[in-house]
């Protein structure tokens, strides 16, 4: 990138973050791809002089809303939600809600600007969106998460359609949350449109492999990153942080691919078993009876729990950061190197620092960023649009292989583009500069929208 592309790019960065002050995961989800952008603007001025970034960084529409809801003692509550509809160039708005209660405006915003990429790198028809609430579903009963979720729904509904925004899950929204919002919607406007809101429940539209679609498609794309370097996941040691639905499968995934998962982790510590990490067990304690990953020592007396721990000082061949952003630090990734790391995949969203990010690169490791890795997820849920389009229904084999298709296509498509302009093997330009690229051809098509 020339100095004085550079100097442009930083202007522009500048300009979106006196717009938008405050928000700190957006402004570091926008540099993280501006600093992508340099030759792409050099090949397409007009990419430039129509600014089609400043465009692409104000969201077409911002939503926030009053949810107000009573618990199971009958005392008032009030939180706040979130729609963010970023970008609606390439389909119908689609990203997935988040309830926990570190989620503000900036937290939203970020997601929904990275989704616009996601989506676009799926090759499926779907633009770019983000929503939830500070509503947090730890310790609540099915009850008081029911009264949360139609609450929610009666303000968010009048926004949602097939053809317009389609919600799915994120952090704090599973199939329960999905069900609860899903019939509410249907309440209110009398129509079994089945295609508004995607991970449903197999009985009522639902897709095989949703569930498990993030975490296979995270290990999928990291399978593909080892074998243009001609490895393989067979005999790596591999950690996966967070013990949610995305680690859980990346943990099936992998193991399934001949790694072997020797670490996980909850908001409270991590557990390093050496013989592997038991995903039965791990399954049971989170899914089904909600509790805490500490709890696995009593079963594998074997296992080490470490309360208040750093994962990331297990060693490991291929670390999957799953839980949250900004997990793995710029020491935690010299410290994975120091231990023998060669490959890195993105489970959840923006979960390296930027200086864990240059730390991988300057050290040649395979690091696919969460654009690209975790698009898994969001390419299932439109094939989840697609099954619900067409009142059809698809085997759990067929969907799977239509997912590690779309995964081996993503990968391709970010190698290729980062050979060609010039960074050969950098994902996150790879990555940045085909999403981008796409987006932007779309909205000058469309005229100054």
């Amino acid at each position: 990138m020339s100095v004085q592309m550079n100097e442009q790019l930083e202007s522009i960065y500048q300009e979106i973050v006196k717009r938008n002050p405050g928000e700190q995961e957006f402004h570091q989800a926008v540099h993280e791809v501006l600093d992508s952008l340099g030759p792409v603007l050099v090949k397409y001025p007009e990419f430039g002089k129509r600014k089609v970034i400043q465009r692409l960084a104000e969201p077409e529409r911002q939503i926030i809303f009053r949810v107000p809801w009573t618990d199971d003692k009958g005392e008032v509550h009030i939180n706040r939600g979130f729609r963010v509809e970023f970008n609606s160039c390439l389909g119908p708005y689609k990203g997935g809600l988040r309830f926990h209660p570190s989620v503000y405006l900036g937290i939203i915003k970020f997601l929904g600007f990275e989704q616009i990429f996601k989506n676009a790198l799926t090759g499926l028809p779907i633009g770019g969106a983000k929503g939830g609430s500070d509503f947090d579903p730890k310790g609540k009963s099915d009850n008081e998460i029911m009264n949360f979720c139609q609450s929610f729904m009666t303000e968010l509904y009048r926004h949602l359609g097939e053809y317009t925004d389609v919600p799915a899950g994120d952090i704090g929204v599973g199939g329960r949350e999905i069900g609860f919002l899903f019939g509410q919607y249907k309440r209110i406007t009398n129509r079994y449109e089945s295609g508004v809101l995607t991970g449903k429940g197999l009985d009522y539209g639902g897709s095989l492999v949703r569930k498990e679609a993030t975490g296979y498609g995270a290990a999928f794309f990291v399978q593909e990153m080892l074998r243009v370097r001609k490895q393989s996941y067979e005999g790596k040691t591999c950690v996966v942080s967070g013990a949610g639905n995305v680690a859980i499968y990346t943990i099936e995934k992998i193991t399934e691919l001949g790694g072997k998962v020797v670490a996980c982790s909850d908001s409270n510590g991590y557990i390093h078993h050496e013989k592997g990490i038991d995903l039965e067990l791990v399954r049971q304690l989170k899914e089904v009876e909600r509790r805490r990953i500490k709890d696995y020592v009593e079963y594998h007396k074997d296992a080490k729990y470490i309360e208040g721990g750093n994962i990331w000082d297990v060693p490991c061949q291929v670390a999957m950061p799953c839980a949250t952003q900004n997990e793995l630090t710029g020491k935690d990734a010299e410290k994975l190197v120091k231990h023998g790391l060669i490959a890195v995949g993105e489970g959840a969203n923006m979960p390296t620092t930027p200086e864990g990010v240059r730390v991988f690169q300057n050290a040649n490791i395979a690091y696919g960023p969460g654009k690209a890795t975790n698009a898994g997820g969001v390419a299932t849920s439109a094939l989840e649009m697609q099954q619900n389009a067409s009142r059809d229904s698809w085997s759990f084999e067929y969907t799977e292989k239509r997912l590690a298709k779309i995964m081996s296509n993503i990968h391709e498509i970010c190698y290729e583009t980062a050979e060609e302009f010039g960074t050969p093997g950098n994902y996150v330009n790879g990555a940045n500069i085909a999403s981008f690229i796409k987006v932007a051809k779309a909205m000058l098509a469309m005229g100054l929208i």
